[in-house]
């Protein structure tokens, strides 16, 4: 549940969006900023927060041009921005060699191992997928719109694009740990 947690204020942002794309932007960018400070008050370190700050720097950045332009043509762009902006973020997370998803991780893994080249790697794979995921929303979108398909193709669009890397994020660290301890050297124990 904690990587669903920053995709609150998308959500907000999503629904109110539909009346108007102003408060749309100041939904999100609401309620990013209490999600980001009731972390912080808890004790949440920023690594673990780059979804949650990336999403207040996006949302500070529309609600300005939605302001200050309010009939700017972004307004009718902004599903396929928000995702190229996420896509952004997960991709230049790997680029520095800190996957947004590794400080998820580690408020749900014990210290141990969160050096293990292991973890790093299930973590890259992760935001990976995020990634990717996000990529194919904000592409797919795009081409939708060029090419006005029908509202339900891009419904399909987040559907794929968001379950896929959800269901692969439940998944793949169990795969990961179980094909790790099967790799791992059997000591047998001498009989007396």
């Amino acid at each position: 549940m904690g990587y669903l947690h920053g995709f609150i204020p998308w959500i907000v942002s999503g629904v109110v969006s539909s009346f108007d794309w102003r408060w749309g932007a100041a939904g999100g960018l609401v309620s990013g900023l209490l999600l980001l400070l009731q972390d912080r008050r808890r004790g949440v370190g920023l690594d673990a927060l780059i979804l949650e700050i990336s999403t207040v720097v996006y949302f500070v950045v529309v609600g300005t041009v939605a302001v200050a332009r309010p009939d700017s043509a972004l307004a009718d762009h902004t599903d396929v921005v928000s995702f190229g902006w996420l896509a952004a973020t997960a991709w230049g997370t790997l680029a520095i060699r800190r996957p947004f998803t590794l400080g998820i991780a580690r408020r749900q893994t014990p210290r141990e191992y969160w050096d293990m080249p292991e973890f790093i790697r299930v973590n890259n794979h992760i935001t990976t997928a995020w990634g990717a995921g996000f990529t194919f929303i904000g592409v797919s979108l795009a081409v939708c719109g060029a090419l006005d398909a029908p509202a339900w193709v891009g419904i399909a669009t987040h559907v794929a694009g968001l379950v896929g890397p959800a269901v692969f994020t439940k998944v793949y660290p169990t795969r990961a740990q179980a094909r790790l301890l099967a790799q791992a050297p059997v000591t047998a124990t001498a009989s007396p």
